[in-house]
């Protein structure tokens, strides 16, 4: 049984593609998660929040000159919906300062055991690797990638054969509880920036 969270919890998504753990937390907090953001107009993940009745903020990057004033607008758009975190659940951007320094936290979840294979390709680079295990870090977000304060990890064995495909099917289901549990976690106030 998922936790309550306590009243005026309020966090918003930042997402790129299909939106898995988006769904994950829109399943269990659906009335704390009041806005999904991100660069692609195409991605999944805004189709989900539509069905859910949550906003949805696109900011296309083609319209600006520069990341900083990409970002600017982007924390803007997110900080108009009053969240007390934002979480990054597939979003494929680097984030800069003028971002980052604009929340109090920012949690992100990554598809390795950091510090092992972080930033971009983890899954086909631990195979790629022969590592016999990889996992899920659930982190804190910082300006280098992937290097935040761990919030939370679990080990996910790789087996013989395993494609990226099989790999990830093992992987979403552990991406999404340790997700959920990292909200509640940082809402209740277990874990500190």
């Amino acid at each position: 049984m998922p936790e309550r969270l306590p009243e005026g919890s309020r966090f918003a998504v930042l997402a790129s593609g299909s939106g898995t753990n988006l769904q994950a937390l829109l399943d269990v907090y659906p009335e704390n998660l009041v806005v999904v953001a991100g660069d692609n107009k195409e991605a999944f993940a805004f189709e989900r929040a539509r069905r859910a009745g949550v906003p949805v903020e696109h900011v296309d990057p083609a319209g600006f000159v520069g990341k900083q004033n990409y970002d600017r607008e982007l924390a803007a758009r997110i900080t108009s919906h009053d969240v007390g975190l934002v979480v990054g659940a597939g979003y494929m951007r680097i984030l800069s300062p003028v971002f980052l320094e604009r929340f109090a936290a920012i949690l992100n979840v990554h598809p390795s055991l950091l510090p092992e294979f972080r930033g971009l390709r983890a899954v086909e680079r631990a195979l790629e690797a022969g590592s016999d295990e990889t996992g899920v870090t659930v982190h804190f977000m910082v300006e280098e990638v992937d290097a935040g304060p761990i919030v939370a990890q679990e080990r996910v064995p790789i087996l013989a054969g395993d494609t990226k495909e099989a790999l990830l099917e093992r992987l979403h289901p552990v991406e999404h509880r340790l997700l959920v549990r990292a909200v509640a976690d940082y809402f209740l106030g277990r874990v500190e920036v």
